[in-house]
């Protein structure tokens, strides 16, 4: 079977689908930075990601701009739909409450389904996912520690430990393996990942039959099992920035490297191009310089060069290619690194 993430073939009713709330409209109340006209209409949501955005009356940015989003501002998205003009690599645009468009390379789509806290974490602690578009990680459990980091959804932890508050809050501790430091998240927005949506994926295809192709012109890898494709996904890979040439290398590599989640940062937010991004999901390193595919959470801009090297992808398509490439992580393993791995092809 052939899976695309292109995000061009979302049909309204997919999208719509993967997030509906349906009758847990109850939630609005829980997360008061939402907003919605008509609870009554089945919507995903969208978080902001950039500092401001436009909401234009048409799916163009030739059109009126109806107002200003901020960033971390959660919004219904009623539809999906394709734009004219400017930006030629996405034209994927949102539209916002049944009124105006925005960008759809400037809004993560979210779910809201906080869980129930487990009470029992595993020895050598397990995987988590954020399960809510944004939560709060704190130097202590409670709510009103020390803030350390917003930590948003899709983005991946270790979970090593649960405690309570003293007002009966349960939280989730966190490795933070940068740092090397703990923090503490509400366990009820944190799911724990269960076993079965880590194991590989074609198992039975030997490691000769899996290879990628990272295709820099067109923007997209591709994974081919022997001779036949059987996924393929849009990427945005490595820049040029004012301060240096990031464009991601060609040649062929191997996915030897591979961690469910990292805490990548580089720079000290005073030079250009700096970034500190805790729970980067599902990365397979391919260089020993630390170029990695990995799922991307600050943008949804896919088809265009723009990271410091990476192969930036949605979320859903990074867990596919860190499940189905090699070597295997072991569910309660917290990396592999081995001398083998599946091939990569980067071609321009």
């Amino acid at each position: 079977m052939f899976h695309t993430l292109l995000s061009e073939h979302i049909s309204r009713r997919e999208l719509l689908n993967r997030s509906c709330l349906g009758a847990a409209g109850w939630l609005l109340a829980g997360f008061g930075f939402l907003k919605q006209k008509n609870p009554e209409e089945p919507v995903t949501w969208g978080r902001v990601l950039d500092p401001t955005i436009p909401i234009y009356e048409a799916p163009t940015k030739e059109s009126q701009v109806l107002r200003l989003a901020w960033r971390d501002l959660v919004l219904p998205i009623t539809e999906v739909a394709i734009g004219t003009g400017q930006p030629a690599h996405n034209r994927v645009w949102y539209r916002i409450d049944g009124e105006g468009y925005a960008h759809s390379g400037s809004i993560q789509p979210v779910e809201i389904q906080p869980g129930q806290p487990s009470l029992e974490i595993p020895a050598g602690g397990c995987l988590a996912e954020v399960c809510v578009p944004f939560t709060e990680a704190r130097r202590s459990p409670e709510s009103t520690a020390r803030f350390a980091y917003r930590i948003y959804f899709d983005t991946t932890y270790w979970v090593t430990g649960v405690q309570t508050d003293t007002a009966g809050g349960v939280w989730y501790t966190i490795l933070d393996e940068k740092r090397k430091r703990n923090y503490y998240a509400n366990a009820a927005h944190l799911r724990l990942i269960p076993e079965d949506e880590l194991s590989p994926l074609s198992p039975d295809i030997p490691i000769e039959g899996k290879r990628l192709e990272i295709r820099l012109a067109e923007q997209v890898i591709a994974a081919y099992e022997w001779d036949e494709a059987v996924f393929m996904a849009r990427i945005a890979s490595g820049a040029r920035f004012r301060n240096g040439n990031f464009t991601t290398p060609t040649g062929r590599y191997m996915t030897y490297h591979k961690r469910p989640t990292r805490h990548m940062s580089a720079g000290d937010f005073a030079a250009p191009n700096s970034y500190d991004l805790p729970g980067v999901p599902w990365v397979c390193y391919f260089t020993p310089e630390g170029i990695s595919i990995h799922g991307t959470y600050w943008h949804n801009d896919f088809g265009l060069p723009r990271s410091h090297g990476c192969i930036n992808l949605a979320p859903a398509a990074a867990h596919w290619v860190y499940r189905w490439t090699m070597p295997v992580v072991e569910p309660f393993e917290t990396y592999t690194y081995k001398n083998f791995g599946t091939a990569i092809d980067i071609v321009e």
